[in-house]
């Protein structure tokens, strides 16, 4: 018995013995954290939590961070590039690049419902190729089934007016808000001429300022030559500077089209690139005139609506909207105004303006669908 007693007395002895030892070895820190871990469901896993909250926050800050430095490097950068590179602005007012819509095969223009529709190309000039859609009038579209593009031309003699049809910028002739103006033009007994200027659509070569007047400008001869009624120019958006200068050569040849249709137009470029929603966020901007307007000029790219009004001397509608956000509705009144106080006193009496209210939601592009177009224009085409 003394002898148990004794050999339990040294190994409680040797036990208290490896116990020191170990404290002396890990620390009182660390035999606290360990004496914590039967409580390892409560504080120590929230300590953790947070410490991982506090990681995801210093991370996402870190990548906003990074962002907001880039997007104001870039802010600070677009006025020099544009500065440097004035054929950029000149891109951006055309964006001819913008090929939409997608996966349209603009030889077939009876895909998208243009049944008495007929796609072929014309040359305004050496390696110049222009797409070209010719919509007959809707009453006609039994006969035009099947045809080819002489009959189609031959067409052109049944005294119905012809729509030379001028688009804006992006997209091509086959952008839904278009076609189903030719559709409604179409209803209303009139030929549509179409086209995408060089560098939109199929067409071939680059664009410049002059170089799609001269396409517009030969398509109108190309359709006057052929046609037994009237020609009229429609222009819509960039496609009502285009218009004007078609209309302005036309007039001084001595030769002026029957009448011209300006939808949503604007002065001039440079006045409508200050008010372009784009143009906000840099209209703060020192210099901005200098920076952005000055280099857009230089590059050829003017589109002078109001000037050229001083040369038109034929009869000329405006239709805008009055909520239209692209091209500000104060613009098309601005350019009504100098065309009354500039033009021809003989063209006055024939120059009209239509606003269309905002409550009507027509915006930029759906005065199309406007019911009273068809009164609208068969009252100024009959003057």
């Amino acid at each position: 018995m003394r002898a148990e007693a004794e050999n339990g007395g040294s190994r409680d002895s040797e036990l208290r013995f490896r116990n020191r030892r170990w404290e002396a070895a890990e620390g009182p820190g660390d035999r606290r954290e360990e004496m914590k871990e039967p409580d390892a469901r409560g504080c120590c896993v929230k300590e953790d939590r947070a410490c991982g909250c506090r990681q995801i926050f210093r991370s996402v800050w870190r990548w906003l961070h990074r962002c907001i430095l880039m997007t104001f490097m870039i802010y600070l950068s677009i006025p020099i590039l544009a500065k440097m590179c004035p054929g950029i602005q000149a891109k951006l007012v055309f964006l001819n690049f913008v090929r939409v819509p997608l996966f349209v095969d603009l030889s077939r223009p009876q895909h998208l419902g243009l049944n008495h529709t007929i796609s072929f190309f014309l040359s305004s000039g050496p390696d110049i190729q222009l797409g070209v859609w010719h919509t007959t009038p809707e009453t006609m579209w039994r006969k035009a089934k099947g045809k080819d593009q002489a009959w189609y031309e031959e067409s052109l003699q049944d005294g119905n007016p012809v729509i030379l049809y001028l688009h804006g910028n992006a997209g091509t002739r086959a952008s839904k808000h278009r076609v189903d103006l030719y559709k409604r033009l179409s209803s209303f007994d009139y030929h549509v001429i179409s086209l995408d200027y060089r560098g939109w659509g199929d067409s071939l070569g680059s664009p410049t300022e002059e170089g799609i007047t001269m396409d517009a400008l030969y398509t109108y001869h190309w359709v006057k030559e052929r046609s037994r009624g009237p020609v009229y120019i429609w222009g819509h958006s960039l496609g009502t500077g285009v218009a004007t200068n078609v209309a302005r050569k036309l007039c001084e040849q001595g030769k002026p089209p029957d009448a011209v249709v300006l939808e949503s137009p604007f002065t001039n470029i440079r006045e409508e690139a200050v008010s372009h929603p784009l143009a906000m966020i840099y209209k703060v901007y020192p210099a901005f005139d200098w920076f952005f307007l000055d280099p857009l000029t230089e590059s050829g790219v003017v589109f002078a609506s109001d000037e050229n009004m001083k040369h038109i001397d034929c009869p000329l509608l405006i239709l805008h909207a009055e909520d239209d956000h692209i091209v500000p509705f104060h613009l098309g009144r601005k350019l009504y105004d100098a065309a009354m106080s500039t033009s021809p006193v003989s063209a006055r009496r024939n120059m009209k303006f239509v606003s269309f209210p905002a409550s009507l939601g027509y915006r930029h592009k759906f005065i199309y669908k406007d019911p009273d177009l068809f009164h609208i224009l068969q009252s100024f085409f009959a003057h």
